[in-house]
């Protein structure tokens, strides 16, 4: 018989392991990693085609993608055009961010399986006689090695010709140039950290569902068991 088990530290580890999940997933699909240098109008490699805006504007550069603004001058105006600058995995700017795409993509990956999983953790909390949270918490901690593996090989391509592009001749591994970060740099540093809490909260959210307590409510008959 299924008994619906919920407590506020299980449910914490679900909502935290779920937002973790997209915040990594959003972060990848971001181009807000680098954000270049200021400039008056600019095409996807940062020339002044038009030379009819003074507006500065600071084009940005993802993993894969890219934003940039391009001036229309038959109607004066300028559009940003976001969209991937490598239409295969090949074509990334750097060996390095190739890396960095594999690792990123493997714990995120990791990260929406154990999100799906987290779900159902209310009707099943075993499986095969192993704890689903502490199954659960594992994947997590090796998803945050990928992810950390990602992240430390990502500034090791900022000296490629795109990146150049971008951040100026001063740009090299390790070294921004007139770049700055952009808040998917961030948020991804930001996951990784929660993906470890999650990792460790994994623990405590297997002890509340396996407490006396709840054995207590499962002996009286009761289906669904909500504890604080």
């Amino acid at each position: 018989m299924c008994h619906v088990i919920v407590t506020c530290r299980s449910m914490l580890w679900t909502l935290l392991s779920i937002v973790v999940a997209f915040a990594e997933l959003i972060a990848f699909m971001s181009a807000d990693w680098l954000v270049g240098k200021a400039k008056p109008s600019s095409s996807e490699d940062g020339d002044n085609r038009t030379g009819g805006s003074q507006e500065p504007y600071r084009p940005t550069l993802g993993i894969y993608g890219r934003c940039t603004r391009i001036s229309h001058m038959q109607f004066s105006r300028r559009d940003t055009l976001c969209g991937p600058y490598a239409e295969n995995f090949s074509e990334i700017a750097s060996g390095f961010w190739q890396a960095t795409a594999i690792f990123l993509a493997m714990g995120i990956m990791i990260l929406c399986a154990v999100a799906f999983v987290s779900v159902f953790t209310m009707c099943v909390q075993s499986i095969m006689k192993k704890s689903i949270f502490n199954v659960c918490g594992l994947l997590q901690g090796i998803a945050g090695l990928f992810l950390i593996l990602g992240l430390i090989l990502y500034p090791a391509g900022w000296g490629c010709q795109k990146a150049v592009s971008y951040c100026g001749p001063y740009a090299s591994a390790y070294k921004l140039g007139d770049c700055s970060l952009g808040w998917a740099f961030y948020t991804a540093i930001g996951g990784t950290i929660l993906t470890f809490i999650c990792a460790v909260f994994s623990a405590q959210a297997e002890i509340a569902t396996s407490s006396d307590k709840v054995q207590e409510e499962i002996e009286e008959g009761k289906n669904l068991i909500c504890l604080l």
